[in-house]
């Protein structure tokens, strides 16, 4: 099927959120193998920098999980607080995915503690893999202030519709003057004319928390660039639908 919209990317990004969140423990570098073996074009993933300065992938701030007699006296501290040597093994540090995952996957990363955005951006490097990092953060100021220290990686300000107090039109052209490549809405948010008003601006229309075939679809429909989803097995099969059929 051809789509109702067309996308600056064709065909979009499948980000698979926390790597294949639906089929294995979120964030670790067995989720993240699983989704690229399952056929994600992309991961989708969270970034904190330890008391020793590692970049570690992890949603939460605070050490989480079952308490067991290894890690009893760390639940609920804060990862900022602890060097990478007393954190669970199961949270991999950005360096070690590289090297579990290889670096020709695109990679967006919410950047959970700006701390830790120089990390991020010299630990890709060293792999020779920061232009095809998205970096993503809810503070469009903060994308600004990033973006010449990070030339060659697409910067993403995730929010939501109805927090623009000045609406899409200005949100698009304000996002293109700072240089920042693209914003993140939820699934809902999302229309053919907004992306078209992005795209407009040349901006990237990203998609999240896109969980069934259906709501995948119809971003793509909707001209989206890329979409998140828990759903590995769900999002590639919509996807390879889009581009069978269009290549047909």
């Amino acid at each position: 099927m051809g789509t109702r919209i067309p996308a600056l990317l064709a065909p979009p990004i499948g980000f698979a959120h926390r790597g294949a969140r639906a089929h294995a423990r979120e964030n670790t570098l067995d989720a993240f193998a699983l989704a690229r073996e399952m056929g994600a074009t992309g991961i989708e993933t969270d970034v904190r920098v330890t008391a020793d300065g590692e970049i570690v992938l992890n949603h939460d701030g605070a050490v989480g999980g079952l308490p067991t007699l290894s890690n009893l006296r760390i639940l609920g501290r804060p990862v900022a607080g602890l060097p990478r040597s007393r954190l669970p093994a199961h949270i991999p540090t950005l360096g070690e995915y590289y090297e579990r995952c290889g670096t020709d996957l695109e990679l967006s990363v919410d950047v959970k503690d700006a701390a830790a955005f120089a990390g991020l951006i010299a630990v890709a490097r060293d792999h020779g893999a920061a232009g095809r990092l998205w970096v993503c953060h809810h503070d469009a100021g903060v994308l600004r202030s990033w973006r010449d220290a990070a030339p060659e990686a697409r910067l993403v300000h995730s929010t939501r519709l109805d927090r623009l107090p000045r609406g899409p039109e200005r949100h698009a052209a304000d996002l293109a003057e700072a240089g920042i490549d693209a914003v993140n809405f939820r699934r809902e948010d999302w229309n053919g004319g907004l992306t078209t008003l992005y795209h407009r601006f040349g901006r990237f229309a990203l998609g999240w928390d896109a969980q069934q075939a259906r709501q995948i679809a119809e971003l793509v429909d909707a001209g989206i660039d890329g979409v998140y989803s828990d759903h590995v097995d769900r999002m590639v099969e919509t996807l390879a639908r889009f581009t069978d059929d269009a290549g047909a």
